[in-house]
């Protein structure tokens, strides 16, 4: 492989499914497939920009060990005012345990896409503080209040740019390598069956007990505020209708995957991996063994496309 051309990699957002990221790159790693520049949408930004700062196995150690009772202990979840969790609690965690340089000092090029709330507009966060801009990055409406960055109020960059291919290409990558968690996300795809993971029955045990650990404590967190709550709302009963945290999730989803196949239709990379973790939950960070295993696993699948066009 000639090093005449610069390789870009545009991880996309994609919540707990984001740590596939991990695998895709160590994959590249083993592979000899050096990265030049990588750019990062929500989830995709805090991998990207950890990578960047040359703290990534650090970030695999952790993530493995994360449990489903320290994914609830990051959460500063407070009553509704323009998100249900305030974020500051998850960033000072990095910024004591990473790193926060300013992005221009990394040793490899970075940036975040982060969108303007006010005028809905893109934006490149490719200076000052990492850590504030991997909280602007993040800023899922509705789950994460809005971060304040100068003058503008931004909230997740994959609601204009899931899979920042353009960015990477903007930043003087000749070859992109994206990475796309949105592929698989309309409708329920049960996992493959696959010896290496856990049995069906224990993960869905295990997903059912996270889900009703997360349920109780948002619930008991908007307790007080409960009279704010329209009285009809959630009429039918907890069995026969979706509740609030799992209709933005889904929703989000939808927009997710509609724009992600926009944009890169208009702007296609010159090669896609694309994770198979349609049913990985929104919050299932503590489930990266498998994620990050799938992440390697897809990129295996893609290697002879890209040998061929790196050599």
């Amino acid at each position: 492989m000639t090093k005449t051309r610069k390789i870009g990699l545009a991880l996309g957002s994609g919540s707990a499914r984001g740590w596939s990221h991990i695998g895709v790159i160590k994959g590249l790693r083993e592979e000899g497939i050096p990265i030049d520049i990588v750019c990062g949408t929500s989830i995709g930004s805090i991998v990207g920009g950890v990578m960047a700062a040359g703290n990534l196995d650090q970030l695999d150690a952790w993530a493995r060990e994360l449990s489903w009772s320290d994914v609830i202990g990051f959460m500063d979840v407070m009553f509704p005012r323009s998100g249900f969790i305030e974020g500051e609690r998850i960033i000072r965690f990095f910024r004591k345990n990473f790193t926060d340089s300013n992005i221009e000092d990394l040793p490899m090029p970075f940036a975040a896409v982060a969108t303007d709330l006010i005028s809905g507009r893109e934006v490149w966060l490719k200076k000052g503080s990492l850590m504030n801009a991997l909280r602007a990055s993040i800023s899922m409406p509705g789950i994460f209040t809005p971060f304040k960055h100068g003058e503008r109020w931004l909230v997740d960059g994959g609601l204009v740019n899931p899979v920042p291919v353009s960015l990477c290409r903007a930043m003087g990558a000749d070859i992109v390598i994206a990475v796309n968690l949105n592929s698989c996300l309309i409708g329920r795809h049960e996992p493959r069956k696959d010896s290496r993971r856990e049995t069906s029955e224990r993960k869905g045990e295990t997903k059912s007990k996270f889900r009703q650990q997360l349920t109780a404590y948002l619930d008991n967190t908007m307790e007080k505020g409960r009279s704010f709550i329209p009285s009809g709302f959630g009429s039918g009963g907890r069995d026969r209708s979706p509740s609030i945290f799992e209709v933005m999730a889904t929703s989000t989803n939808i927009m997710q995957d509609r724009i992600t196949r926009q944009r890169l239709s208009g702007d296609p990379p010159d090669i896609t991996i694309s994770p198979r973790l349609g049913h990985i939950g929104l919050l299932e960070f503590h489930r990266a063994d498998e994620i990050i295993r799938e992440g390697k696993h897809s990129l295996e699948l893609m290697l002879p496309l890209l040998r061929d066009i790196l050599m």
